[in-house]
């Protein structure tokens, strides 16, 4: 098994080094879990291994040890997984779309939109399917699918480079397979800062009167939060001292939409404190990470 693990290890390698360099060389922080999570995480990753070494050419199984190694941090040798996936299966969506949310990650955005463009192509007029967690919420109930995660992640590529149509357009899409409250709620908030950032206004106001924050949900009350402070024009005189309760991925997620609440809002120095905050935090893998470097 550990001659197995070298060679296909090496493979995956090859096959990263064959990418696009965009992020070639950066470091970038390792995630800290704590010693238990991390050790529930390496072994569900050994337990991918070995599923993998039963089918090399699987693709749920490519998909899986990418996926559980993406988690532990190691993105690079992750996407050379997906890689792989994708050259035993170009028609199949699920690789393009893991793939695409990893370049996302380190941030290789124009990597990204070209997976993620290639998987809602490759989902058009087939029945979604929902996609497991590999870090299940509370509940242990998946809150989106193949369809709703492709459209997903190519909106946020668009939106961080700032390409506010093509995000709207693509959040639009998202919205129309979000059948879940959690994903639709997710969708909603990245959906109205892109229109707004869109400057287009109207619209953006009649969805917010329109959308409904009364849901229960499972795992996105920050993006519900988030549109409540919209919905209700909540004042935030000191917005370090109203972020200080916030932890986790909470710290990044909703301190993003909060700053760009401030920023939307005419709050620019209060905007920039929170993101430059957010970008002092250890969530470098956070996509509320990622956009307030974007806001640079």
């Amino acid at each position: 098994m550990k001659y197995f693990l070298v060679v296909f290890l090496l493979a995956v390698c090859l096959s990263v080094e064959a990418q696009s360099p965009c992020f070639e060389g950066k470091p970038h922080p390792m995630p800290a879990p704590s010693k238990e999570a991390l050790r529930k995480m390496e072994q569900q990753l050994d337990t991918a291994l070995v599923a993998l070494q039963k089918n090399p050419e699987g693709l749920e199984e490519l998909i899986w040890a990418g996926r559980r190694t993406a988690y532990l941090g190691r993105y690079e040798e992750a996407i050379g997984y997906f890689t792989k996936a994708i050259t035993l299966y170009p028609n199949e969506a699920a690789p393009y779309r893991h793939r695409g949310h990893r370049w996302i990650t380190l941030r290789c955005l124009d990597n990204a939109i070209a997976d993620l463009s290639k998987a809602v192509v490759l989902t058009k007029g087939k029945k979604d399917v929902v996609e497991e967690d590999g870090m299940p919420n509370e509940k242990n109930i998946p809150t989106s699918t193949l369809q709703s995660n492709s459209w997903y992640h190519l909106g946020l590529a668009y939106y961080l480079k700032k390409d506010y149509p093509k995000a709207v357009k693509a959040f639009a899409a998202c919205l129309t397979v979000s059948n879940n409250p959690d994903m639709y709620i997710a969708t909603a908030n990245w959906y109205y800062i892109s229109l707004r950032r869109n400057k287009e206004h109207k619209k953006a106001a009649s969805f917010l009167k329109k959308l409904d924050l009364t849901a229960e949900l499972i795992e996105n009350e920050d993006y519900q939060r988030i549109l409540t402070l919209y919905k209700n024009n909540i004042v935030v005189e000191d917005p370090i001292t109203f972020l200080k309760n916030e932890a986790g991925l909470a710290a990044a997620s909703y301190g993003y939409g909060l700053g760009v609440y401030l920023l939307l809002s005419g709050e620019k120095i209060k905007a920039k404190q929170v993101f430059d905050h957010i970008r002092q935090l250890p969530q470098w893998a956070a996509f509320g990470f990622i956009a307030a470097e974007a806001e640079d």
